[in-house]
């Protein structure tokens, strides 16, 4: 295959993976960004193994097959509530391929059989163990609280910030030395070691709720890692792929820490949802009573309504309640009500969690509205149903500058007519501080499973 149309193939999957990007900011047309994009990746694939034909083709094409054999088993098994860990682990298997091949170089090199690296090569070598092995243990991480494995809260103890430093510290000074010295063996396990422990102690100071800004943070190293292994091969569509996905992800880390009011170092670093200590005082005790309803008592409002906006939240996800309301709002439609979706940025456990539920259960695209669309709206609304959402619709974010919270954009769901809320108990959110949305006059509680009480109220909708 000659060198031309090699380049012309990566040229292809490098414009199909923009093309994909594109398609992959709206969810109307993400399904069709996705495909370009994979298009894009078979395109490169292809011409990689073309070129000059430097891979073993049965060892390729087993690997292809027992790839696609478990990723065919994942899509099929994994369900969407679960989608955030299946993102989280693939993100750092990414990371970990592309330090495992970037690191082949330098064991080939020792053992005779490849060249020595030179010029930029050492520096792209560093660069990509480092990233990907930190990508791939704290994904790993991510993953554990995700599942939870292991606790959910952020895990915070004395000197943590200055262990960290001094541990990203001695892993520059390890890649320095190995840039100068690459042929020692020593040297990048010793840096392999360090980027593991690394990624581990960066991501346990991080709380559960601030996982869709570490998910779309750790798809950028991924790809910053896999941009660095382009350099080692001398791969353009490698380069330019990765290069894509670290600018992406770092634009949509962006995008949650703005929804959130926080900057990334304070997500990071600032310990954000840790549980107090055993001698302070807990965040979050509520002496007041909430008045519960029951679906029942709420048929006859939402019977006489003209608009209703569902705000879903992590709690939908967990009842797995999103085929459920989909078929609620077809009710509420059938009676000539109208029914949007508020979607704020960072409701769930990764960029985009409510959409993918909610696209999963054949929601309409166009029923789902952004916060800034949708907020003006509230006042104009007759109820406003939150299933399983907390802090980003807690009024306190708006009016009590004392709040840990105050500040970030929330959706207004307080100035809607009537409100009714679906949860478990009085339990706090993730930033430890009772709700006072759930004690305002127009707000009614719903206690129970997101999925049985929306099935109630299914029920009692229709038969009113």
């Amino acid at each position: 295959m000659s060198n031309i149309l090699i380049q012309f193939c990566y040229l292809l999957a490098a414009v199909l993976f923009i093309l994909g990007l594109r398609g992959l900011t709206s969810a109307k047309t993400a399904a069709r960004g996705n495909a370009l994009a994979a298009l894009g990746m078979l395109v490169a694939v292809v011409a990689v193994l073309l070129d000059q034909d430097v891979v073993d083709f049965p060892t390729v094409l087993a690997g292809i097959a027992l790839g696609s054999a478990l990723g065919a088993v994942l899509a099929l098994r994994i369900q969407m509530t679960a989608m955030p860990q299946m993102v989280a682990v693939l993100n750092g298997l990414g990371g970990a391929a592309s330090a495992l091949v970037a690191s082949t170089e330098i064991v080939n090199a020792v053992a005779g059989t490849g060249p020595v690296p030179e010029g930029v090569v050492p520096l792209a070598v560093a660069l990509s163990v480092l990233v990907g092995s930190l990508t791939l243990t704290g994904s790993l991480v991510a993953f554990a609280k995700l599942q939870e494995l292991v606790g959910g809260a952020a895990v915070v103890y004395p000197l943590q910030r200055t262990t960290n430093a001094l541990m990203g510290a001695a892993a520059i000074a390890v890649s320095v030395l190995f840039i100068a010295n690459p042929l020692d063996p020593a040297l990048l396990l010793g840096l392999v070691a360090l980027a593991l422990l690394l990624g581990v102690l960066l991501v346990i100071p991080i709380g559960g709720a601030d996982m869709p800004v570490v998910i779309s943070l750790l798809n950028s190293y991924s790809g910053i890692a896999a941009c660095a292994t382009g350099f080692v091969l001398d791969n353009s569509a490698l380069v330019i792929s990765g290069a894509l996905v670290g600018a992406s992800g770092l634009i949509l880390t962006k995008i949650m820490c703005d929804a959130m009011n926080r900057s990334l170092v304070n997500v990071l670093f600032g310990g954000f949802g840790a549980k107090p200590s055993a001698g302070g005082t807990e965040v979050g005790v509520e002496t007041r009573t909430a008045i519960g309803y029951t679906p029942e008592d709420a048929a006859m409002i939402f019977s006489n309504a003209r608009s209703v906006i569902i705000v879903p939240g992590y709690g939908m996800a967990v009842a797995q309640a999103q085929h459920v309301v989909r078929e609620f709002s077809e009710v509420l439609r059938e009676k000539g009500i109208r029914v949007q979706f508020a979607i704020h940025p960072v409701a769930g456990r990764m960029p985009g969690h409510m959409n993918v539920l909610l696209a999963e259960a054949n929601v309409p695209y166009e029923e789902l509205v952004e916060m800034d669309d949708i907020n003006p709206q509230f006042v104009e609304t007759d109820v406003a149903l939150v299933i399983g959402a907390n802090d980003v619709v807690n009024p306190a974010a708006r009016e009590d500058t004392a709040s840990p919270i105050y500040g970030m954009p929330i959706l207004d769901v307080d100035r809607s007519q009537h409100v009714f809320v679906l949860k478990r108990s009085m339990n706090p959110g993730f930033a430890g501080i009772q709700n006072e949305l759930f004690f305002n006059d127009n707000t009614m509680m719903i206690f129970g499973d997101a999925k049985a009480t929306v099935l109630k109220l299914v029920e009692a909708v229709r038969s009113y």
